[in-house]
């Protein structure tokens, strides 16, 4: 079953939009398909085809499908062919150099090819070697039903299924928050007992329970950049407003207690933005109050200081319904090239944060047709250069969950449309995850 594959290929169940890839090695890593699938290693005079070809862009041609083999069978006929070198032709280092470089929905094709490359990438080796060197691919993860799972690669537009969530009925009802780390997904939620973590890895295709935190909680404001995480405030099993915070290091699989926050605070969110870790927003208190100020993490430090008028904070139009702040999502917001970002669900703007003045200004307009329950159901990320907002129109028990995107480098918001599908639920959890 394609749940027992390394993910380096998930099963797709529709695709929009189709677009050649851009990757320089693309036809390098079909033409050793091709090889491979013959049941022959490329000789030395295809190996010269194989770089004088890799440059060559354009050329449409579909994967081979990892439904073929099995990552965990050793009997294929590709590894009769092994080598350290991997393509063996240009070298092992060449080889890696050219394999960092290839979009990563490719690699399930990749690693069936023979154990060489299947370890180079199920060990996570690869990964690493992308993020030294700068190559990333953002995918987006979301939930729109309790236990299942999809990703969407912006890349390609292409949907992708991940294998349904193995837990009890309480976590499948419990509210959860999701968080991409490395290779990892991260969700978080409560048992009978305790909060509890699943991890998703990529590199396995599968999910396992997570390591617990030092200081388990919920409602928390969180961000990652490449293998680390930090996770700030929220509240216990007992619903006291926390002030403590915690890194999550993926490649160790630990937690580290960081310093306290200077205030307790829940429904906050947190974000990376030049090199330090801002939580932002929220309430706290023993009324629950409204929190404007934000707190900003240095890490070579290890101190927080507090940063006034800092949460975009309520709109007009929802101060003037009298609703209780906790009944609000905490503040959506994303950060794109150090610049940080916010969605306002009531008046369906955008603002961007200035940091000089400290203060928001609004740049432009929300997609239309991205609604929300006070700010519940809507998804707001960074992915990559570009913002990504997730959300759709539902009636009646129908609807449809739709991705757009806009790039802040080009001019006021102007968004694209990348994909679409029916849904009649709107998005529960989204993370993204770029390695």
């Amino acid at each position: 079953m394609l749940e027992d594959r390394s993910f380096l290929a998930s099963r797709v169940f529709s695709s929009s939009f189709h677009q050649e890839n851009q990757w320089p090695c693309f036809n390098l890593t079909y033409r050793l398909e091709v090889g491979m699938a013959n049941g022959k290693r490329p000789s030395d005079h295809d190996g010269e085809d194989f770089v004088k070809t890799s440059s060559s862009y354009g050329r449409n041609v579909r994967p081979r499908s990892s439904r073929d083999h099995h990552p965990n069978d050793e009997s294929d006929s590709g590894d009769s062919s092994d080598s350290g070198s991997l393509i063996s032709s240009i070298g092992r280092d060449n080889s890696i150099n050219c394999l960092i470089r290839c979009s990563r929905s490719d690699y399930g094709s990749i690693a069936s090819l023979n154990r060489s490359f299947r370890k180079l990438i199920r060990n996570g080796e690869l990964y690493k070697l992308r993020r030294l060197n700068g190559v990333i691919e953002h995918w987006v993860y979301f939930s729109c039903h309790l236990l299942e799972w999809e990703a969407f690669d912006p890349i390609q537009r292409r949907w992708m299924h991940l294998p349904r969530m193995d837990s009890n009925e309480c976590f499948m009802c419990s509210d959860k928050e999701s968080l991409g780390v490395g290779t990892d997904l991260l969700v978080f939620g409560k048992d009978l007992n305790s909060h509890v973590t699943y991890r998703y890895s990529i590199l396995t295709n599968s999910w396992c329970p997570g390591v617990s935190m030092n200081d388990p909680r919920c409602l928390f404001g969180s961000a990652s950049k490449g293998e680390i995480a930090i996770l700030a405030g929220g509240c216990d099993s007992n619903g006291n407003i926390l002030n403590t915070a915690e890194l999550y290091n993926s490649e160790t699989k630990t937690w580290v207690t960081l310093p306290n926050m200077i205030k307790p605070r829940k429904l906050c969110s947190g974000v990376f933005m030049d090199k330090k870790f801002y939580v932002i927003g929220g309430v706290g208190g023993s009324e629950a109050n409204v929190l404007t100020c934000g707190e900003e993490y240095d890490l070579e430090t290890r101190k927080w200081t507090e940063i006034p008028n800092m949460s975009p904070g309520r709109s007009p139009a929802a101060r003037d319904t009298e609703m209780p702040a906790a009944a609000e999502a905490p503040p959506l917001l994303a950060v794109v090239n150090n610049e940080l970002y916010a969605a306002d669900h009531t008046d369906m703007e955008v603002r961007k944060y200035d940091k000089q003045r400290r203060e928001w200004n609004t740049v432009g307009r929300l997609p239309e047709r991205a609604v929300s329950t006070n700010g519940w159901g809507l998804a707001f990320r960074a992915c990559g250069d570009r913002l990504i907002v997730i959300g759709g129109p539902r009636a009646m028990g129908e609807g449809y969950i739709e991705l757009n995107s806009w790039v802040p480098s080009e001019g006021p918001p102007r968004w694209d449309l990348l994909a679409r599908k029916p849904s009649a639920n709107f998005v529960y959890n989204c993370a993204v995850m770029g390695c």
